[in-house]
């Protein structure tokens, strides 16, 4: 099992950035394939990014692509969102996953990962 735990939320002007954090705890961090959801009020929880154990692969929902960016850190069992030129419509909760997936694999439906984080808060007034 894992356990992850997010940061890196807050209040922001549609425009600016933010850089979310995920660090997990237990040292098979890299067996898993990572990914981060949001969920707004009112909204099913999506996806948003993800990037497979081995780091190389990623994928992004076409709401996000060319604006916000994945990346993990074996050394510090930990996974990044960079958030660029946010909009008011990426306000949400945002959860931080774990899936157990092989090497090249980035899983973008919610019921393929098992650990999820608490979630961070992320709100984009304009």
């Amino acid at each position: 099992q894992v356990q992850l735990v997010e940061s890196g939320g807050g209040l922001v002007q549609a425009g600016g950035s933010l850089r979310l954090s995920c660090t997990a705890s237990g040292r098979t961090f890299s067996n898993y394939c990572m990914g981060w959801f949001r969920q707004a009020p009112g909204k099913e929880r999506e996806f948003v990014a993800g990037i497979a154990r081995s780091g190389g692969n990623t994928r992004y929902a076409d709401s996000v692509k060319g604006r916000f960016t994945i990346s993990r850190d074996g050394a510090k069992n930990t996974v990044y969102l960079q958030m660029n030129n946010l909009k008011p419509e990426d306000t949400a909760v945002y959860y931080c996953a774990a899936a157990s997936i092989p090497n090249t694999i980035v899983v973008v439906t919610a019921g393929n990962y098992a650990y999820w984080g608490q979630g961070t808060q992320v709100t984009v007034s304009s």
